[in-house]
């Protein structure tokens, strides 16, 4: 195991840091500093090339914005809040709207435009970084001073374990997730269409008109959504399913079932590659980049439609009448954990 830093420039007279981590297997993933954002997962393929699986932007700079959040740590909430209001308990928060007309993915200056404090530590079949900060009292409006600690742990099984902790000293709401794109054709060298998905999953989340949750489940069995039996993603993606219209593409919370196994499989017949997911949350979404923005990406283009499947283990979005709100209450004094686990295979 080996862990490595590189300076990538100055952002608000702050240092942008890159650190990688690599194993004996030729597993290796970079992350900054700067909004927890993972920019590379190098993976080998089935004749041993190694590429990166996730989308990246060619220029360092173009992650200080970051419209699309790759990679990004997402908190204090992951998703949608409704009209950007919710109530905790009995104190109705108003957050920012830059989600029109909600609140998303923690507001206008969320966990993926921070800079946090990092720590290092190369173990004998594991290595980690550790980023951290305090996310202060009303920061976006949200109560509590929040003590955040995330650690990437690359181990010698190639898996990607991401450890998310939170402790408030208030009531407050914490719902946290990943927002990498996977694209295993390796350097986006095509579209994510013929990835072949399966996510355990019977049901996902009724989105209203501006999606955002409805407090409903709906059954998906032979629809659109119906992803339990490993399909192409773009098999159905032009479908007229009204969610699906709705989104312009695949952009809704696959409620998961119980039961041994991967929570979600992710495999490219092309490559071999083969990206597992393993959750404690309740809730999986999966967005496929059904609004791109015009910055430049490793591949030297921008704008590319559909060519990097978002996946966001997450507790299911807060929504119309703060429903969903308990599953992202965090007690004063009580502590969040939650794990997800990426496993990298060849087949």
């Amino acid at each position: 195991m080996e862990i490595f830093e590189k300076v990538l420039g100055i952002s608000n007279n702050k240092e942008v840091i890159c650190y990688s981590i690599s194993n004996s297997k030729g597993i290796e993933v970079k992350i900054l500093n700067y909004g927890g954002i993972i920019t590379d997962i190098l993976t080998p393929d089935r004749n041993n090339k190694r590429e990166n699986i996730v989308l990246k932007y060619k220029n360092w700079e173009s992650y200080i914005d970051n419209t699309s959040y790759l990679g990004a740590l997402i908190g204090r909430t992951g998703g949608r809040i409704c009209n950007g209001e919710v109530y905790l308990g009995d104190k109705k928060l108003v957050l920012s709207k830059n989600y029109n007309p909600n609140q998303g993915h923690g507001g206008s200056e969320g966990f993926n435009k921070k800079f946090y404090e990092v720590k290092c530590e190369i173990l004998q079949n594991e290595a980690y970084v550790e980023l951290s900060r305090t996310s202060p009292d009303m920061e976006e409006n949200y109560p509590g001073n929040l003590e955040v600690k995330v650690k990437y742990i690359l181990t010698e099984d190639n898996e990607l374990k991401i450890n998310y902790y939170g402790k408030s000293d208030k009531d407050t709401l914490v719902n946290m997730t990943n927002h990498s794109y996977f694209n295993l054709s390796g350097n986006g060298k095509e579209d994510i269409l013929n990835h072949d998905l399966y996510i355990k999953s019977k049901s996902i989340v009724e989105l209203n008109e501006n999606q955002a949750p409805t407090g409903l489940l709906m059954f998906i069995e032979g629809t659109e959504y119906d992803f339990t039996t490993s399909k192409k993603i773009g098999k159905d993606i032009n479908g007229n399913h009204p969610q699906l219209i709705n989104g312009k593409g695949y952009d809704i919370p696959w409620y998961l079932e119980e039961g041994d196994g991967a929570d979600l499989e992710l495999y490219d017949e092309a490559t071999g590659r083969v990206l597992e997911v393993y959750t404690d949350r309740k809730s999986i979404v999966i967005y496929t980049h059904n609004y791109p923005d015009d910055e430049v990406l490793e591949n030297n283009k921008s704008g590319q439609w559909r060519y990097g499947v978002a996946i966001e283990p997450q507790n299911p979005p807060i929504g119309v009448d703060s429903c969903f709100v308990e599953d992202s209450i965090l007690k004063e004094g009580e502590e969040y954990v939650s794990q997800t686990v990426y496993k990298f295979e060849v087949r």
